[in-house]
């Protein structure tokens, strides 16, 4: 999982910074994203993809990786701008906003993915990075908890959607609600399962 890491280590990179997002599917909320710097990838925490976690463990593993780190950036990228600029473009802005947050500039950037960011830093893409990169799934676990912090605090304002429970994904709970109710304001107009029911 750290492989990466130690090339770039190793071809003078002292601050590499692994950035991943979290929230492209789901039809209401944000998409988030983070960037995490590690001085010495911390293979023996146990971080892997996101998506291969529980909830608890990640939650545990927050705590790990800010121990652990150089520095942790988060970016968001609101509905409205989803809406506007298409989800693909507000997850690469969010994952820009997340390399700007962090407080040491890294020389290198490990991007999940296949997309570049804009960014004057060097930057490395690797697809299912979060699965072969220490640095990606750190980023990946940081920016699927913040994002499903912030889905939680919304399911208190618009309870008929059960975000708290859904985080937004288009679940027949959810999509019921929909048709029922309508979209709510954090709901992503421009998303075939949410614009059916405008």
């Amino acid at each position: 999982m750290d492989s990466f890491e130690k090339d770039a280590l190793l071809k003078g990179r002292k601050r590499v910074a692994g950035v991943d997002e979290a929230g492209r599917g789901p039809l209401a909320g944000p998409v988030v994203a983070a960037a995490v710097i590690f001085t010495t990838p911390p293979t023996h925490l146990g971080i892997k993809d996101s998506k291969t976690l529980s909830p608890s463990k990640r939650a545990s593993l927050v705590f790990d990786i800010f121990r652990h780190a150089a520095s942790v950036g988060v970016g968001f990228a609101w509905p409205r701008e989803i809406d506007s600029i298409n989800i693909l473009r507000a997850s690469l802005k969010a994952m820009v906003r997340a390399v700007e947050r962090l407080s040491v500039r890294p020389d290198l950037l490990l991007i999940d993915g296949n997309f570049p960011v804009e960014s004057d830093i060097d930057q490395r893409t690797i697809v299912s990075g979060d699965s072969l990169s220490v640095s990606i799934a750190a980023a990946s676990i940081i920016a699927k908890t913040a994002r499903d912090r912030v889905m939680e605090s919304y399911s208190l304002f618009y309870p008929r959607y059960n975000f708290h429970g859904n985080k937004g994904y288009p679940t027949k709970e959810h999509l019921e609600a929909l048709a029922a109710t309508g979209p709510s304001p954090i709901h992503r107009l421009s998303f075939k399962g949410v614009a059916l029911k405008k």
